[in-house]
């Protein structure tokens, strides 16, 4: 019921006309006002129902109920979900409109109405109940509004929603389909580089020692293949990075030993070019949170850079100070020609070598987009500054840790590939590798011809592999992944299923090295998963390793 409340007699303001008002209220265009008896029959039919409905009053006061001008399919199910919620049987008809309202509830329906030229419009209706002064229930009013708009507005919506959601599956897809390609790129160059890297490695330490001559072209050999090697590694990474599904390892690391690493790893690269690098001296042990292997990634990025673009005879400068925010900034300063504003401004873009092309360094123009972006995973920040003619510096900035890293009591031995002879009276353990691919085989057999200790077995496809370890027990076995018959996890799986088998370490050997292949391998069991090319001293360390002492 609605109350009016009249201007006291000390007031300026006129008393409210109600008559008036009521006018305005069932004249309004806007809305429909429709208010019926106790029957549903209806008696009051606005100017707004009737430009809404287009209907005349006269066509239906005292001639129909409202439930008439309304989808006969809604009011079936507006009765249908009512009798569920509450636990009756409702008609469909005008108790379905009614029916919240004859119980004093606040209801609001969106219907469809239909005109009598059959077109159709969406409304919002609010039902209240019409009550005298004795609280009894005298008619139903229903007070609609044109609903068009903001069913106009939520089809566009739902049909922006279905179009990103369109747009998010084929970029899905298109991600998927990048995902393959990388890794399919990645093991077929993976597999040759493999025979070039490998055999390279074995003419480099073969007994006797190459000329002088053949010593150079090997060392070309190698350094074009690791570099290779290292561009492939680069977009695989980029590509992890671009499609979140690069996973960090935070942990808190001393810093310095990952400088005192890094320094070791190029000062070979640096001497070739008569570069003087130049570390800070360790005072204090500097602990960061980061990821050891990206930091490490990072610091060879800019130190590479810092050579390759330096002047002959130049030197590299290695920083750390602490800023005023307790952050650790590492700055790596050279003595090169430097960069103009409009060059910096263009760093960190991927594939942009900012008009080095045809210097003759190589690079492709990505790893520093992936140092930046491997800073900013770590939590970190990167920037730059530079000078024409005066060189350049780069530097990045993360978190002190306030905790101390575990030890690792130093690094690992590092294991030589000079031929190993088997005690006397050892046994040959027995090594099975499982290889579809002959220039892979014919590489394990020159390493192994090195370790009298160990003899090899040679299977070329997954069921045969199988088969041999189940006949001969050997000591430790080598698997391919990609494998004629059955894959290298099918066969790994039933040699696991045999409890003569079940105990023989096996080893990944594969040029499937995108993490997620990785990943797989490791929790389906491999012992170790190495990855193509061979790195012989890495190789040889796993087979130790995994075999333990005779």
């Amino acid at each position: 019921m609605v109350h009016f409340e009249q201007a006291s007699a000390n007031q300026s303001v006129p008393p409210l006309n109600t008559d008036a008002l009521q006018k305005a209220i069932f004249n309004n265009p806007n809305f429909s006002y429709i208010a019926t008896d106790l029957q549903g029959v209806i008696h009051i039919f606005n100017v707004g129902a009737e430009s809404m409905l287009g209907y005349r009053a006269a066509e239906v006061i005292n001639k129909i109920t409202p439930d008439g001008l309304a989808d006969p399919d809604e009011i079936v199910a507006r009765a249908a979900a009512l009798s569920v919620e509450f636990g009756t049987t409702i008609a469909p008809g005008l108790d379905a409109l009614i029916y919240k309202a004859s119980r004093g509830m606040e209801d609001i329906v969106e219907l469809t109405h239909i005109r009598p030229d059959a077109t159709r419009f969406p409304a919002i209706v609010s039902v209240t109940s019409l009550r005298n002064e004795q609280d009894d229930i005298i008619g139903y009013l229903f007070i609609g509004t044109n609903n068009t708009a903001r069913k106009e507005v939520e089809d566009a919506l739902r049909k922006n929603q279905q179009e990103l959601e369109r747009a998010r599956d084929a970029a899905d897809k298109a991600n998927l389909a990048k995902s393959e390609f990388l890794s399919n790129m990645s093991h077929e160059l993976r597999t040759p580089l493999n025979a070039v890297l490998g055999f390279a490695q074995l003419m480099e330490s073969a007994t006797p020692s190459p000329t002088p001559a053949q010593k150079m072209s090997i060392e070309q050999i190698l350094k074009g293949g690791w570099y290779l090697l290292r561009l492939i590694n680069e977009i695989l990474d980029l590509a992890l990075i671009e499609s979140g599904k690069l996973t960090m390892s935070q942990e808190t690391i001393n810093l310095s030993e990952v400088l005192r690493d890094c320094e070791l790893m190029i000062i070979p690269q640096a001497e070739t070019r008569g570069i003087a690098v130049r570390f800070p001296d360790v005072v204090h042990e500097f602990h960061i949170d980061a990821d050891k292997t990206r930091i490490k990634q990072v610091m060879i990025n800019l130190l590479s850079n810092a050579i390759k673009y330096n002047r002959e005879g130049g030197t590299v400068t290695v920083a750390c100070e602490i800023t005023n925010e307790l952050l650790m900034r590492v700055s790596v300063s050279d003595t090169g020609p430097g960069l103009a504003p409009a060059m910096l401004e263009q760093l960190f873009q991927p594939f942009n070598r900012l008009g080095q092309e045809a210097s003759g360094i190589e690079g492709t123009g990505i790893g520093l987009v992936v140092t930046k972006q491997l800073v900013e995973l770590m939590g970190g920040a990167i920037g730059a500054h530079s000078e024409v003619g005066a060189g350049s510096t780069f530097w990045f900035e993360l978190p002190l840790s306030v905790e101390l890293p575990v030890s690792t009591n130093g690094a690992a031995e590092t294991v030589s590939i000079a031929p190993v002879l088997r005690a006397p009276n050892a046994r040959q353990r027995r090594l099975l590798y499982v290889e579809d691919n002959r220039a892979n085989v014919n590489l394990v057999e020159q390493i192994i011809e090195r370790r009298s200790d160990f003899k090899l077995l040679i299977a070329t496809d997954g069921h045969s592999g199988v088969a041999m370890a189940r006949e001969l027990l050997p000591d430790l076995i080598l698997m391919d992944i990609n494998l004629p018959g059955i894959s290298g996890l099918d066969a790994l799986k039933l040699l696991r299923a045999t409890p003569e088998t079940a105990h023989i370490p096996i080893m990944a050997l594969s040029a499937n090295a995108v993490p997620r292949d990785i990943a797989e391998g490791l929790k389906a069991g491999f012992l170790r998963y190495l990855t193509k090319p061979i790195n012989i001293n890495e190789f040889m360390d796993a087979l130790d390793q995994a075999l333990g002492p005779e």
